[in-house]
């Protein structure tokens, strides 16, 4: 028998969930920095830990990439219903570097509980969301057997790109099997709007570096007559766009899916204020690819996006030089009908032709990912909504997200099993910025909804 929302709320102990997540949170499990090697290991111990106590078969895989040693994997199953459905529940251990500390109101890895908000790195990125799974997991065994067979695959690369996760997949494709993979590392369209996340944009990252003469210059004696990288790229950056917000690389926009009649009348019933959404960020207006709305150019529209810019002296005051380099960093955000390899070969063809005469210029490929849609029709879809109006009395929204989550399409590549988006945080929740936090009403709702679904896929 399904127990009741009233039943299965009264016995959530909120005090015991908050103290374990807290340890979680207070290991530094910094994927980017070699030096918290030891603190992965720790992290990925807690969990296999825990899961073990909840009756899991568990162990820490190692992984490599390119010859190199990763960061491990933790996988623990529970196959007690033979005939019911098996839910892979996906999350990553590892979290964003704190920098700047500074910034911080609050000690990063001392979780602090500010107005109802856990404040620490971490909270809702990825650890506060992926715990509430084992959490919710843990609320069902107190009542007895779980209503469907459960595998947890816990990462420790999500934030640089999951490097080793496609090669383990492949490993383990067998063991890995399941009707269904869940995942919740995103966030809820708005606080009071429970939400199923249907699609996600993919991913081409890249790096340009522009080389001018063979060491910094003077800019007297060369200024005029000298080529300036900082110059060169700043004259490459602005030729990405056009003033009508499109970007101008040849082919870019080729075969990318328009939004269908549904959708836009679907997102037009949608809670969404320009004027909320700029005065949430402190911005003036909200610029972008004219023609479309602010919802279609964050879900539906391919974006490209300077991440990071350098070269030349950065110190105090003044040091009058021609820098011999320069570079940046940047981000486009791809819909599907993209191809993210294909997309940073487009760039990396394009780039030279526009660049001025004197440099030299190289576009790097860091890292990307495929854009994902799921079936609005799917019953675990359905499972969703019904797990959401549970917990939160009305009917889900179904959102896509400007994000991307590279090993999604891994996941249905190589193990051939649809994906389920439901998030639990918000976008006012900051990851991967200082202050990053997770309000503890939405932790806890997050370990009834993951306790919801898997009644409602057992059913």
């Amino acid at each position: 028998m399904t127990t009741s929302q009233t039943d299965l709320a009264a016995l959530l102990n909120r005090e015991e969930a908050e103290r374990e997540l807290f340890e979680l949170l207070r290991i530094p499990s910094v994927s980017a920095d070699p030096t918290h090697a030891e603190d992965m290991g720790r992290a990925a111990g807690f969990l296999r830990a825990k899961l073990e106590s909840l009756g899991f078969t568990a162990r820490v895989d190692a992984t490599e990439h390119g010859g190199k040693a990763g960061h491990p994997v933790v996988y623990a199953e529970r196959q007690d219903v033979p005939g019911k459905p098996t839910v892979l529940i996906y999350g990553h251990y590892d979290v964003q570097p704190e920098a700047p500390v500074e910034e911080w109101v609050s000690p990063p890895f001392e979780p602090t509980v500010r107005e109802g908000r856990i404040y620490a790195r971490g909270s809702t990125d990825d650890k506060g969301q992926a715990y509430a799974h084992v959490r919710g997991v843990e609320l069902l065994l107190s009542q007895g057997e779980l209503p469907v067979n459960v595998k947890f695959l816990l990462e420790g690369e999500e934030e640089v790109g999951s490097p080793s996760l496609a090669a383990y997949l492949g490993a383990h494709a067998d063991e890995l099997k399941a009707d269904v993979i869940l995942i919740s590392d995103g966030s809820r369209f708005a606080p009071d709007v429970p939400t199923v996340t249907y699609g996600l944009r993919g991913l081409s990252y890249v790096e340009i570096l522009v080389q001018g003469a063979n060491r910094d210059l003077h800019s007297g004696a060369y200024g005029g007559a000298a080529p300036n990288p900082i110059n060169a790229l700043a004259e490459i950056i602005c030729g990405l766009k056009d003033e009508q917000g499109r970007v101008t690389i040849p082919g870019f926009y080729d075969g990318v899916e328009d939004l269908t009649p549904e959708e836009r009348e679907m997102w037009a019933r949608l809670p969404h204020s320009d004027e909320e959404f700029a005065a949430s960020i402190g911005a003036s207006a909200l610029p972008g690819e004219e023609g479309y709305s602010t919802l279609e150019r964050l879900w539906a529209r391919p974006t490209l996006d300077v991440n990071g810019i350098w070269g030349g002296y950065q110190g105090e005051g003044s040091k009058t030089v021609i820098a011999a380099k320069a570079g940046a960093k940047v981000s486009m955000r791809l819909v599907p009908g993209q191809d993210p390899e294909r997309i940073t070969r487009l760039v990396q063809e394009y780039v030279p032709t526009i660049a001025p005469q004197g440099v030299k210029v190289e576009v790097r490929a860091l890292h990307g990912g495929q854009p994902v849609k799921v079936d609005l029709d799917s019953p675990y879809i359905k499972a969703a909504d019904r797990a959401l109006q549970r917990v939160y009395g009305r009917p889900a929204a179904f959102a896509r997200t400007g994000g991307s989550i590279p090993i999604v399409a891994d996941f249905r590549r190589l193990l051939g099993a649809p994906v389920l988006l439901v998030d639990f945080g918000l976008n006012e929740d900051a990851p991967h910025s200082p202050n990053e936090s997770f309000a503890l009403e939405d932790y806890h709702n997050g370990i009834l909804t993951s306790a919801y679904l898997l009644q409602e896929l057992g059913e």
